[in-house]
């Protein structure tokens, strides 16, 4: 076990996050106390100093060894040219490593004005395609002009998959737990009742499912949505080793971010943890993950030079989050279900949320702030109820054109009528809320981690296995899935003062396409594109999407009657060709999405760029 002089001072990050004309934040975790200067300079070799102190920098501890910060400086920041920044306090072999070829410090830009965008979501370590966000590092090294580089990353969802963890992966989080001293938690009512009883228990690695809630104590509930049978509450085919303390959250998130805390693994001692029936498969993954590991460094690069903004999707948290009011009323009534997700929430307002806007969740600091100490997280259950209480995590981005990311997950619309069927993705006050930020905007883009508009084919099957009481079994959570949310939403775009212009971007669905979509009979209808891109590292079953690309194109193509019997009959929904191909709609490869703006929406520039090296352009 490495002392703790051996660990290494970053731990994960600087991520450059929210940075506007009079603002700089930037994210990281550190094996201890962050001390030092971060140095800012412009083109012209003028520097600043800010003396890192709690006037700039907050800090949460989460370990011995475990400190996470949020640095806020306020700035003037040109869009007229590149900046660079430093800390002083990084190591210097460090530091070389995150800056592009020619540059002693990072570079970064700031566009007020939007002309391109990066985007995409779903990556999981152990899928078996290439990660799209090495590949962006690629992009960035041969860049000779900085103007070249996207406004802004937009990362719309499942950063991390907490419910879907390699065996070698879950191994790691146990030793950078030990490493890290992370703090441990203790809980009541189940099999394994602390961290360290955990670790121990032979269900450890591969099992977990066995560990996971099986029901609730309101049993009529459990009897209406569950048809009376002991089901599990988190439905996620991958749960064998599902995340469940926070300490485990929080070290998934730096184990996806930073390539040195890797360099501490015994592998050796991590296959040794795995139960002998499971060796050939942790073998297997272990395969995959390597991948995964060698071009972390080109990640961490990418995180450190581009503003960054997230939002969670259900995988951040569990398969399924929220996806109907039996759902919630099973997960939230169970004391270790209501933990497990609090603890992934908290994880990812800490190593997400934080850095979005600030200032928006200053509150949410303040109210818990008592609960983070130097010897442990004091009041666990207050501040899981804290969290889960709290309501803000959309957010605006004041660009030009205005960038509106919603939260789906939070303010769930839920159906009165039965537990099992889909909630709609935003209640009623939530749509009310974002058709007023849209009010008065010549153009808007808007981040939905889900696509509005989806393939209409696979929609239908999903509201089939809804109608036979299944939704869990096929994600039947698309904006179309609850008639109230539908119908707000769509009523948004027919409304006369939404924007002319308006750009939608999307992931989850781990494939990608992109749709221009009109409304029918208005002579001066908004203009509305939307783009999904997913995911960063995973793809859907190919055989399969080809079968439903071909049967949706005939059943539900631009002139296909079928389509007045839908929800959408009140618009024109015309699919972008990747590549031209008349033969298909939807793209199946790892990769991330690239929006080029024009002044009409018809002009913009919608492509994927795979992890295969594969360039893919949707033309009308």
């Amino acid at each position: 076990m490495p002392t703790p002089h051996e660990l290494p001072d970053v731990l994960a990050g600087p991520i450059l996050r929210h940075i506007d004309q009079d603002t700089f934040t930037l994210w990281l975790a550190t094996r201890k106390p962050l001390q030092g200067q971060l140095l800012l300079s412009d083109e012209q070799g003028q520097e600043q100093q800010f003396e890192i102190d709690d006037r700039i920098c907050d800090s949460i501890q989460l370990g011995q060894h475990c400190f996470i910060h949020l640095l806020q400086v306020s700035t003037e920041l040109s869009s007229e040219q590149d900046y660079f920044y430093q800390l002083s306090d990084l190591e210097e072999a460090n530091h070389s490593a995150l800056c592009y070829p020619g540059d002693k410090r990072i570079r970064f830009r700031r566009k007020a004005e939007i002309d391109r965008i990066w985007h995409g979501s779903c990556r999981k370590p152990h899928h078996p395609q290439r990660d799209a966000m090495a590949s962006m590092d690629d992009r960035l090294a041969q860049m000779d002009n900085s103007e070249d580089r996207p406004a802004l990353l937009m990362m719309s969802g499942d950063q991390i998959y907490a419910d879907d963890v390699a065996g070698p992966t879950l191994a790691a989080i146990h030793q950078i737990i030990e490493h890290l001293g992370l703090f441990s938690e203790s809980w009541e009512g189940a099999m394994a009742n602390s961290q360290d009883a955990l670790l121990e228990h032979p269900y450890c690695y591969y099992q977990r499912e066995k560990l996971l809630p099986q029901d609730k104590s309101n049993q009529e509930v459990t009897d209406s949505f569950f048809r009376g049978a002991r089901k599990p509450i988190f439905t996620s085919a991958g749960a064998h080793n599902h995340l469940i303390t926070l300490a485990e959250s929080i070290a998934m998130y730096l184990l996806c971010w930073s390539p040195s805390l890797w360099e501490l693994i015994d592998w050796q001692e991590a296959r040794n943890r795995i139960p002998e029936a499971y060796l050939e498969r942790y073998d297997r993954e272990k395969q995959i993950l390597d991948g995964f590991i060698r071009e972390l460094p080109k990640v961490q690069r990418v995180l450190a030079s581009l503003p960054c903004y997230m939002i969670f999707d259900d995988h951040d948290v569990t398969d399924d989050w929220n996806l109907t009011r039996g759902w919630e009323e099973a997960a939230y009534n169970n004391p270790l279900s209501r933990r497990i997700i609090g603890n992934t929430l908290i994880a990812y307002w800490i190593c997400q949320g934080w850095g979005n806007q600030p200032e928006t969740l200053q509150a949410l600091r303040d109210s818990t702030r008592h609960c983070f100490q130097s010897t442990g997280i004091a009041k666990h259950e207050t501040l899981i109820d804290i969290v889960l209480d709290w309501e803000h995590w959309h957010y605006c981005i004041d660009t030009k054109p205005k960038m509106i990311v919603l939260d789906t997950r939070t303010h769930r619309w839920r159906s009165e009528s039965s537990p099992g069927k889909p909630s709609g993705l935003m209640d009623w006050e939530s749509l009310s809320e974002l058709q007023q930020e849209l009010i008065g905007e010549d153009a808007v883009i808007m981040v939905s981690p889900a696509p509005v508009f989806g393939v209409k084919l696979i929609e239908v099957i999903q509201r089939i296995f809804t109608f036979f009481g299944k939704p869990l079994l096929v994600d039947a959570e698309n904006w179309m899935a609850h008639p109230g949310a539908a119908n707000v939403m769509l009523n948004i775009f027919l409304h006369g003062k939404t924007p002319p212009n308006f750009i939608i971007l999307s992931g989850d669905v781990h494939y990608s396409f992109a749709y221009d979509i009109t409304l029918r009979f208005r002579k001066n209808s908004p203009r509305i594109l939307q783009a999904t891109a997913s995911g960063f590292k995973n793809a859907f079953p190919g055989t399969l999407l080809s079968w439903l690309d071909r049967l949706n194109r005939l059943f539900y193509g631009s002139r296909s009657p079928l389509n007045w019997f839908t929800q959408r009959r009140r618009m024109r929904i015309r699919h972008r060709r990747p590549n031209d191909q008349k033969s298909r709609t939807l793209y199946n490869q790892a990769g991330y999405g690239e929006l080029l703006l024009a002044d009409k929406i018809e002009d913009v520039e919608v492509k994927v760029h795979a992890s295969n090296g594969e360039t893919v352009m949707f033309f009308d």
